[in-house]
């Protein structure tokens, strides 16, 4: 055996040893961490139970129509928690509407002024977000942990790369992991010596590594359930490819109870994001996962097209199946074999592929509403065997 291309020949994985592997690799990547459990509203976080996806609305909250209508929105692509900002005692006010109009539950995101946190809990939030380094004096944070204990409301704690503390930037010679650590565990003491300790808390930073790092490290001497996300991530492709590279490192370790997704855009997007996170990772099921190829030469249909309109078609399936969309004879026919339910590209036309079978073939135009037909066959069957 000789050297090819300066590299040693490379031994076969067998089938065995890559199966097995992959099952390691699996088990590594859905096996959480043991968190506190902590109601929120009607739905619990922590203590093994699903991460829940939520987002953050960008209307003004004062608004009360424009905010549950962006909240609808929001709940009907899979959004489960909710959070709005609270920089007026107006918009305390009008928590208490939108809370009785929408039905997931509603977090408030508080800065500054201990008053609004408290009006806040008072007109329905289920939950509130606080920093206690910039809320005030030591009794105004008890007046705002007194309120919330009397309901039985949680507090998430946040610390942000942005906002560290001078003393700690002095002392780790700028942002670290282990300053925002530090941080967060102060601002959890801050709670705690006030009798407190129904928390989430949550350490976010724009940088990717540093902030992986921070959760690994608050894990590791905390119990309490983690708000994961990378913060200020930025426009809707950066934004996504740093998103999902921060929360892989972060939810294959087993950390975090709920996740959002930070894009300057429509919040919409960030629900969409989240849900395949998950669903790539293994910690969620449902709804249809589309693969399709990149295209090349050899694709004689409008690939780019059809492969937009099925995924905007699919999302409003909730089957748990994969769905392949491809462009040309040399891998179509087989991937698209391997999923649930394919399209495979010829000249001006496709095949129809269900469970490894061709249906039919399908002229390019009706390829869309021949796939929709499908859709909605598949969905008439999970609907009747889930009321059998």
């Amino acid at each position: 055996m000789g050297w090819e291309g300066g590299l040693l020949p490379q031994p076969a994985l067998s089938g065995h040893w890559a199966e097995k592997l992959a099952e390691e690799v699996r088990a590594d990547m859905t096996t959480r961490e043991k968190t506190k459990r902590v109601r929120i509203g009607d739905r619990v976080i922590g203590g093994g139970n699903p991460i829940l996806i939520q987002s953050m609305t960008n209307t003004k909250t004062e608004d009360v129509k424009a905010t549950v209508e962006q909240i609808h929105r929001l709940e009907d692509s899979g959004c489960e928690l909710i959070r709005s900002t609270v920089p007026t005692m107006e918009a305390a006010r009008a928590l208490g509407e939108i809370r009785k109009e929408i039905s997931i539950p509603l977090i408030a995101d508080i800065h500054f002024d201990y008053r609004l946190a408290i009006a806040a809990m008072e007109n329905g939030a289920d939950k509130i977000r606080i920093n206690p380094g910039n809320i005030g004096s030591a009794d105004r944070v008890r007046a705002v942990v007194d309120c919330a204990k009397e309901r039985g409301i949680p507090i998430r704690v946040g610390v942000n790369s942005g906002s560290l503390e001078k003393d700690l930037l002095e002392k780790y010679g700028g942002v670290t992991a282990e300053g925002l650590v530090e941080s967060a565990l102060d601002k959890c003491r801050i709670i705690e010596e006030a009798g407190y300790d129904n928390l989430v808390v949550s350490i976010k930073s724009s940088d990717v590594l540093m902030c992986a790092a921070a959760y690994e490290k608050f894990a590791s001497v905390s119990d309490y359930p983690l708000h994961v996300g990378i913060t200020e991530a930025g426009t809707l492709l950066s934004g996504n490819i740093k998103s999902a590279i921060g929360l892989g490192l972060i939810l294959s370790k087993g950390i975090g109870d709920t996740i959002r997704v930070s894009l300057t855009g429509d919040p919409l997007e960030e629900i969409k994001s989240a849900k395949l996170i998950l669903r790539t990772l293994g910690l969620r099921k449902g709804g249809i996962e589309v693969v399709s190829c990149p295209t090349c030469g050899r694709t004689e249909i409008d690939l780019i097209s059809l492969a937009g309109q099925v995924e905007e078609l699919a999302s409003h399936y909730s089957l748990n199946l994969k769905l392949a969309v491809m462009g040309c004879v040399v891998n179509g026919p087989g991937e698209a074999r391997e999923a649930d339910l394919g399209i495979c590209g010829g000249k001006g036309e496709g095949l129809l592929i269900r469970g490894g079978k061709v249906l039919r073939k399908v002229p390019e135009r009706d390829l869309l509403s021949a796939l929709k037909e499908e859709l909605d066959i598949l969905a008439g069957i999970s609907s009747r065997a889930e009321m059998s």
